[in-house]
């Protein structure tokens, strides 16, 4: 980027890199945002660049790939920036380029990603006006753009709940609380919030069990039991529903069985919410760069991403951009995080494109109001 005459900031939230192109006439200033993170997976992909690189998750040498696309992202958005540094002069604002780490969770008990970002403050000095950002997508043939107004991802929120009972031998389970059996049917009873709870006509939401964790032997029955899961909505009035509802089912249950559980709910991302005015003015610029006929409204997605953190400050648009391999049924291409995930890298060319449109409509819609 230094090459192409951008100003540059590194470690930004630790590893991430910040680049700046002042235009040559006053406007907005327009921050455009790729994630670079990787994914503790084995790629076993058959070409020449597959991933042959370690690195330590949780205190584990793991091997690494990039099973999200993020390299891609990574590709597209310094494809952008060359292509706007070339019409500096005629630019009438000022780009943000984000490349930002972290995207799928720091560290467990640190802080990163888009987060940290804004809180280091990456959407100052200078101000940003509007962010847009993309995501490559294995399931979308190439040349197509996929969108949505509003509520687009959703929020993700982890729970840990730990029940509390009382040990005993496997073989005399009266003289004891259990509770496995407890945890079961608290399982069970979490299934029926999102079914009995949520006009899922017109939200969705989920919620789901990763992880049970209790004792150490066949006929033991354990002291104590935890688990966790994570809780998706597309709705702030539903995500609160979601939570209160979770206490309460956990609690009752724990309570007939006559044992207690602690239940802690931490955010790990927001919304991701397209601002439904900006959505509005921007997509005839999709339109307009993929072809009206490209360009269509998704289903939302109960995956998350943390972009969310930027839109909670400033509006913004995240779309979906086609990357699924020619010549292969959608239905056959493998998905995101898994060892076989692989791009067609054609579909970077709509992305440069996309993101270099938006930017300069962007700037020619607002610079009279900016000067």
């Amino acid at each position: 980027m230094r090459a192409l005459g951008i100003e540059v900031q590194t470690g930004v939230a630790k590893t991430g890199i910040v680049g700046i192109l002042k235009g040559g006439k006053p406007g907005p200033v327009v921050a455009l945002r790729a994630d670079i993170d990787a994914l503790p997976i084995k790629e076993r992909v058959a070409i020449p660049f597959a991933s042959k690189a370690e690195g330590e998750y949780n205190q584990k040498v793991v091997p690494v790939m990039h099973a999200c696309g993020h390299d891609t992202h990574i590709a597209i958005l310094m494809g952008t920036a060359e292509i706007l540094a070339s019409i500096k002069s005629d630019l009438k604002g000022t780009v943000k380029f984000i490349f930002q780490p972290a995207e799928e969770g720091p560290p467990e008990g640190e802080e990163g990603g888009a987060k940290l970002m804004v809180k280091e403050g990456v959407l100052e000095n200078p101000k940003v006006d509007v962010i847009f950002g993309l995501h490559i997508n294995a399931q979308t043939e190439v040349g197509k753009i996929k969108y949505r107004p509003m509520g687009t991802m959703a929020a993700s929120d982890w729970f840990t709940i730990k029940i509390k009972g009382k040990q005993t031998h496997g073989a005399y389970p009266w003289l004891g609380v259990d509770p496995i059996v407890t945890a079961a049917q608290i399982v069970m009873g979490i299934q029926t919030i999102v079914s009995r709870n949520v006009n899922i006509t017109e939200s969705a939401a989920v919620i789901s069990v990763g992880q049970i964790n209790a004792g150490v032997r066949s006929n033991v029955i354990p002291e104590e039991l935890i688990m966790t899961g994570t809780i998706r909505s597309l709705d702030r009035t539903v995500q609160d529903l979601l939570h209160s509802r979770l206490k309460q089912v956990v609690n009752s249950i724990a309570e007939s069985a006559g044992t207690t559980a602690d239940i802690n709910i931490t955010n790990q991302t927001l919304i991701t919410y397209n601002d439904p005015l900006l959505t509005e003015k921007m997509v005839p610029t999709l339109e307009g760069t993929a072809g009206k006929a490209n360009v269509s409204i998704t289903p939302a997605v109960t995956g998350a991403e943390d972009f969310s953190y930027f839109q909670e400050k400033i509006p913004g648009l995240y779309f979906f951009l086609g990357g699924a391999p020619k010549g292969k049924p959608i239905s056959e291409t493998a998905p995101h995080h898994t060892p076989d995930f692989y791009i067609d890298e054609s579909g970077f060319v709509l992305g440069m494109k996309a993101l270099s449109d938006l930017t300069v409509d962007y700037m020619e819609m607002n610079s009279i109001k900016s000067n």
